[in-house]
């Protein structure tokens, strides 16, 4: 009976933990306030920075006084890396000039930048631990 308990306690303990783990995002120095922040939050390198499929979690959050806020909810402990862009034209997509740069905001976590291209998992990563957890990126 008494195993039967600590195992039932153990499993209440480890279901509270993830429940209770939140990751705020506030995105900074957004242009205006037209369109959306797209964003996508990955564990792991696999997918990172721009493959919806592969990401943990995403979300697309509505702009107010060139800022945009959200939380994750649930999340289990661990290594996560963010990026962010300003949908300004809510079309679901980065738009680019014919160089392939941005034409919008975009950013990641650690306000990580690369060279030539996007940074890596390792440069943009962070870590989630138990509780309430914040992050801050500005965008370029």
């Amino acid at each position: 009976m008494k195993l039967f308990l600590f195992i039932l306690t153990l499993f209440a303990l480890m279901y509270q933990s993830n429940e209770e783990n939140t990751l705020q995002l506030t995105v900074n120095k957004v242009k205006n306030n037209e369109g959306v922040v797209r964003v996508l939050l990955f564990k792991g390198s696999d997918g990172f920075p721009d493959v919806v499929e592969k990401a943990h979690g995403s979300a697309s959050v509505k702009i107010q006084g060139g800022k945009a806020v959200y939380t994750f909810e649930n999340l289990p402990e661990g290594t996560y890396a963010l990026s962010v862009f300003h949908d300004s034209q809510n079309t679901g997509k980065l738009r680019t000039n014919a160089f392939g740069v941005p034409r919008d905001g975009y950013g990641f976590s650690n306000n990580a930048t690369g060279t030539f291209g996007p940074p890596s998992f390792e440069k943009a990563a962070f870590k989630v631990t138990a509780g309430k957890n914040q992050v801050a990126i500005d965008l370029r």
